[in-house]
């Protein structure tokens, strides 16, 4: 009886990327795995089918190989190189698809939850500090306080009461899985009964309840570096969750952000800073003291007719390069204030002055409305 076309059991075209096949394969998995499918036979075989072709369609060379001669690239050679059905990793192309269907992987899954003797690494931890600018700018040494998983006092970890001993499970002979038969298969499952530990606690510590870990608020030192931006993160080796059964440490990350200035903001080692200046300084010329970062001070000269919009470089007066010692720049960028609320007399004074202006008082704007005049010349407005 001839196979069918791989693309058609897959049901994807011949143009399918990677990222279709496999979500593919998985649909078509999902809907004909025995489990699902009990006592039908049609299912288990096409279940097979399945297998099959995403086998040598997810592999490149086969693919290339079964485009050109279709099945015959495979006839007289068990497959092609590894088999064109199910490989000696076929069960490791299988892991993801039993993890959906039944919560647990298959024999590489089962490896990634536990480690030998039921030790477990703890998991890692997360903390969120909010830090200033001046503290980013500085660096500082802080104390957190974090409420962690650590190994119980009384049973040292072993989660059992003191003077007894954690024994091994009788259901997987302390290997912390089973196997059961999927149909056609046979794949390692968690042991139900020492839930992959390998070892049964038959009198439980009563301070940890068996778990062997007790959480606990505890303070911790904290170095943060100078320079430092918004999202860094900060690991601490080993100040996680404890492990299970006296299993290694996971570590603590702390996760940095910065609130925002009254004043400035960041762009990596550089700071802006948006500065309202009066129309008759902007126009006269003058000088302006603006803040630094550090606490300080520095003065900036405004030449005679700056415009709005205008920035000023104030070399390394900006933040510092994390781990080196480079700081950056502060930009000062003025914004010419429109006067407000005048007076009788100083409208009247705003309209002489007005009436003594020439194009050359207001180059730009006089220069742009001539433009402006040409454009509609030419466009016959």
């Amino acid at each position: 009886m001839s196979k069918r076309d791989y693309y058609e059991t897959l049901q994807v075209s011949k143009q399918a990327d990677d990222a279709e096949l496999k979500s593919a394969f998985r649909k078509m998995a999902k809907k004909y795995h025995p489990d699902r499918n009990q006592g039908d036979d049609e299912s288990e075989k096409r279940f097979k089918e399945v297998g099959e072709a995403y086998e040598v369609l997810k592999d490149p060379q086969k693919r290339t190989a079964y485009d050109q001669y279709g099945l015959a690239a495979f006839e007289g050679g068990g497959g092609g190189p590894g088999g064109a059905g199910f490989g000696a990793d076929f069960g490791a192309s299988m892991s993801d698809i039993f993890e959906d269907l039944f919560g647990f992987g298959g024999a590489a899954g089962g490896a990634r939850q536990r480690s030998t003797g039921g030790r477990q690494r703890g998991d890692d931890l997360r903390y969120n500090m909010e830090i200033t600018l001046e503290e980013a700018f500085k660096g500082k040494n802080a104390e957190i306080s974090v409420p962690t998983p650590r190994a119980c006092g009384t049973c040292k970890g072993s989660g059992a009461k003191k003077g007894t001993k954690p024994t091994s499970c009788r259901t997987c002979q302390g290997s912390g899985k089973v196997r059961a038969a999927q149909g056609f298969f046979t794949i390692e499952r968690t042991c139900p009964d020492c839930h992959g530990h390998g070892e049964v606690i038959g009198s439980p510590c009563p301070d940890c309840r068996g778990s062997g870990r007790k959480v606990k608020e505890r303070t911790l030192s904290v170095n943060i570096p100078a320079g430092v931006e918004d999202g860094t993160r900060i690991r601490l080796a080993g100040e996680g969750e404890a492990g299970t059964k006296n299993g290694p440490a996971g570590d603590l990350y702390i996760f940095l952000s910065i609130r925002p200035h009254e004043f400035f903001q960041r762009d990596g080692a550089d700071l802006f800073c948006r500065v309202p200046i009066s129309m008759t300084a902007a126009a006269l010329g003058g000088q302006i003291e603006v803040p630094t970062v550090d606490g300080g001070r520095t003065r900036v000269k405004i030449p005679e007719g700056t415009q709005g919009g205008k920035q000023f470089r104030l070399r390394s007066k900006g933040m510092p390069v994390l781990r080196t010692s480079k700081l950056g720049d502060m930009y000062i960028q003025v914004e010419v204030e429109t006067p407000k609320n005048l007076s009788k007399k100083q409208k009247d004074l705003l309209k002489e002055f007005s009436k003594s202006c020439t194009d050359d008082t207001h180059p730009e704007s006089s220069g742009f409305f001539d433009r402006v005049k040409e454009f509609w010349n030419s466009a016959g407005a």
